[in-house]
């Protein structure tokens, strides 16, 4: 019997899979968003294996290969040290990808679990300090206020996180927040509390699991803005540092070789355009999976 049971959970979780793939396949720009996400995941994992130069990802200068125009040697071409370009693009998905990760893995668990206690515990002081504060920083135009802090943390990579990642946990307070609250007098919730389940359990056993698909499917979204206002940091010069081949700070620094030498910037910017369609394609077949 206990094997004919775990049989059947399996059965189950394998049916939920093929429900939610069928959801999600259906849109073919979806499954081009999931080919271009994983497609940026592995540039980023493999860059040292995949770049033709690894060693320009650094400090690096060949005077005598300046400002090459794309070739088969150099595809994207080299910049103003002799530095391929290519391999410094391939290195520019790590860091735009570790700025995302990073952020997102730090503001999605602290959102989130202010938004549960401020739903759960609407309409008393608790709810109340929570969201006031949340919406002081949402009343602030993000990129504004990532310029601000960053520009009073100092220009860096680190930085540029921590700016970003104080200006974002909001965002997912006030999702969880709406959400929570109009399941919040729900049956199953009502029920579970005259059971006797203390309020951690009802927020993360009862609650949590129905408002999974709004999170994930914002996280995948923010995965392309969190890059884009990474990029426009380290484009004026708050970001990540030369000669870090961040792809916002390659943008910046051939700004001024332009129009004659337009590889420098236009690669770089077409990488950012990349990442971003990848991850707002899959976020569109992730909300789909989750539609009933």
């Amino acid at each position: 019997m206990a094997i004919a049971g775990r049989v059947t959970r399996r059965q189950l979780v394998m049916e939920s899979l093929r429900r939610y793939w069928f959801k999600f396949s259906r849109s073919k720009l979806s499954v081009v968003g999931l080919a271009i996400s994983l497609s940026t995941i592995v540039i980023a994992v493999f860059a040292e294996y995949l770049a033709p130069y690894p060693e320009h990802a650094g400090f690096y200068i060949s005077f005598e290969d300046a400002l090459q125009p794309p070739s088969w040697e150099h595809p994207f071409g080299t910049d103003e040290y002799g530095r391929d370009v290519f391999s410094r693009v391939l290195f520019g998905f790590r860091f735009s990808l570790k700025l995302a990760g990073v952020v997102l893995s730090i503001v999605i668990p602290v959102g989130v679990l202010l938004g549960l206690v401020a739903g759960y515990y609407r309409g008393r002081i608790l709810d109340m300090a929570i969201m006031r504060v949340a919406d002081i920083f949402i009343a602030v135009p993000p990129l504004v206020l990532a310029l601000a802090i960053t520009s009073l943390l100092g220009p860096s990579l680190v930085n540029a996180m921590i700016a970003v990642t104080l200006m974002w946990w909001p965002w997912y307070t006030r999702l969880t927040y709406n959400v929570v609250s109009s399941v919040r007098n729900e049956p199953f919730v009502i029920a579970a509390e005259l059971a006797g389940a203390k309020p951690l359990r009802v927020m993360f056993r009862e609650i949590l699991p129905v408002i999974v698909g709004p999170i994930l499917t914002k996280a995948t979204l923010d995965v392309g803005w969190v890059i884009l206002i990474g990029a426009a940091l380290s484009f004026v010069g708050l970001g990540a540092q030369p000669p870090t081949p961040d792809l916002g700070t390659m943008v910046a620094e051939g700004i001024k070789y332009m129009p004659e030498y337009w590889w420098i910037s236009i690669f770089p910017a077409l990488a950012i355009a990349y990442i971003i369609l990848g991850f707002n394609l899959l976020g569109d077949g992730v909300r789909d999976m989750f539609t009933e």
